[in-house]
């Protein structure tokens, strides 16, 4: 049955109008970007399919072009779709951490890095500069490492801080195929971190962590040293 024939709330663009996107699966998200489906899939069965295949929709909008091309349904149209949707996500919130607006909110922080480390299929290490009103003034990747582990120059992170006027740090690393549970390492970086920021007057607000499928914040969990 064409999308078309559904009752009128079960279809994905009336139901976003009538309910708010967030009652929306990721299935009908994706539906409403793809548009269209096959002659065998309706857009949302088509939608469904590619979750499935990758593992979830973080796992698919992170995969490479010519992985997603391969795939039958998707040609470069329904592609540059998908991509443009990510991106047009990633601007907005980096408009909003710009002004301070989202910076209260570990949510929009925590979306924020995940949309721009869940593609890295390496692992990275990653810092956003703020000023004292949580205004986002750079967001960059510092080091890149292999796929487990990333060596991190703590004096190098300094320099980067003081270059940009940073009174207020938030560093960011992933986890490209495991979960974001910290390990030893990432616990000592962090408290090794803290103490360096501390000395030039510098506040390390948090350490984001983006695990495959799941994202952590060290500050939100409550795990040293933001707990003291």
């Amino acid at each position: 049955m064409a999308i078309k024939d559904w009752h009128e709330e079960d279809r994905p663009r009336e139901k976003l109008l009538k309910f708010g996107a967030a009652h929306l699966t990721d299935a009908e998200i994706l539906a409403i970007f793809l548009r269209t489906g096959t002659q065998s899939q309706s857009a949302i069965e088509l939608a469904r399919h590619l979750i499935e295949k990758f593992g979830s929709l973080a796992e698919l909008l992170a995969a490479p072009q010519d992985i997603v091309l391969a795939c039958h349904g998707i040609g470069p149209a329904k592609y540059a779709q998908i991509m443009a949707s990510l991106e047009m996500g990633t601007r907005y919130l980096d408009s909003k951490l710009k002004t301070g607006q989202a910076l209260g909110r570990s949510q929009v922080v925590k979306d924020y890095i995940s949309t721009q480390l869940r593609g890295e299929h390496r692992e990275v290490f990653a810092v956003l500069c703020l000023d004292n009103g949580l205004n986002l003034l750079n967001f960059e990747i510092l080091f890149t490492g292999g796929i487990s582990s990333c060596s991190v120059c703590i004096k190098h992170v300094l320099r980067h801080a003081l270059s940009h006027a940073a009174s207020q740090l938030i560093i960011a690393h992933n986890h490209p195929h495991t979960d974001a549970k910290p390990s030893t390492a990432d616990n000592l970086l962090t408290y090794e971190l803290k103490k360096a920021c501390d000395l030039l007057d510098i506040a390390l607000v948090d350490h984001i962590i983006v695990g495959r499928n799941d994202t952590l914040s060290y500050a939100e969990s409550g795990l040293t040293p933001f707990d003291e």
